[in-house]
């Protein structure tokens, strides 16, 4: 399920969280299912706790998971509910910097929507 790669451009621990939300879209997670407890999740992927610790805090400030001490993580998002105002802006202002290069680097619109179409077909089939 989860596979880190250490010659990636992209830290560790945004790898793995990125990875724990393509698994929540893939339906491999859902709400209420427990992420294994950071020293075992450090363990199993071969990568210090700091790296799963972070990942899990990242994945809590996104309101993606909760943390409960002595319990673990859980999965509290969920993605049949609507989502925010607030969310679509704050995802809105993450997504806006992407855009911004692809355009300067001479991307045109359609190849932009093409690229997003391709981009969520590949999460989905991974």
């Amino acid at each position: 399920m989860i596979s880190l790669n250490p010659e990636s451009e992209l830290p560790l621990y945004r790898q793995l969280t990125n990875q724990i939300m393509e698994a929540i879209v893939r339906d491999e997670l859902a709400t209420n299912d427990m992420l294994p407890s950071v020293r075992a999740f450090a363990s199993d992927l071969g990568v210090n706790m700091h790296t799963v610790n972070k990942s899990y805090h990242e994945l809590e400030t996104k309101g993606i998971i909760k943390i409960v001490p002595k319990k673990g993580a859980i999965i509290i998002a969920n993605k049949r509910q609507q989502i925010t105002a607030h969310q679509l802006n704050k995802l809105g202002e993450a997504f806006q910097p992407l855009v911004v290069e692809a355009l300067v680097n001479g991307i045109s619109q359609q190849e932009l929507q093409d690229l997003i179409t391709k981009v969520l077909v590949k999460i989905k089939e991974d």
